[in-house]
């Protein structure tokens, strides 16, 4: 199952895409401003264009395991982009990927299959 992670952030997001099988993944690109129309398409277009099955977004908690103002950013904004977008999303912690626009290949190791993950 091919899958495309995304690393959220305000101003940049950092997305991975898969190997078919969905267990390697490699730093694909950063979509500026990706919660924007022009984003969401940007978002959409890279699913139509590497055939994915599943989209993998980090969310950040804090150092304490909570969810703070960035995690509930990124949760509107996986709200918003399963709106514009058939495929199916699986949410997951993010407190130990690594930071930058790879962050995603170490949440799609992570994440082989969704156990354990809140889909979306």
């Amino acid at each position: 199952m091919k899958v495309l992670a995304l690393d959220f952030g305000r101003a940049r997001t950092g997305v991975a895409v898969s190997d078919p099988s969905g267990t390697i993944a490699r730093p694909l690109c950063v979509v500026e401003r990706a919660s924007s129309a022009d984003g969401l398409a940007r978002i959409a277009a890279l699913i139509g264009e590497h055939q994915v099955e599943r989209v993998v977004v980090g969310l950040p908690l804090t150092l304490r395991g909570e969810r703070g103002e960035q995690a509930r950013e990124t949760e509107i904004f996986v709200e918003t982009l399963t709106d514009s977008v058939a495929v199916r999303y699986v949410l997951t912690t993010s407190r130990h990927a690594a930071a930058g626009p790879s962050a995603g290949s170490a949440v799609v190791a992570k994440t082989g299959s969704a156990s354990g993950s809140v889909a979306k």
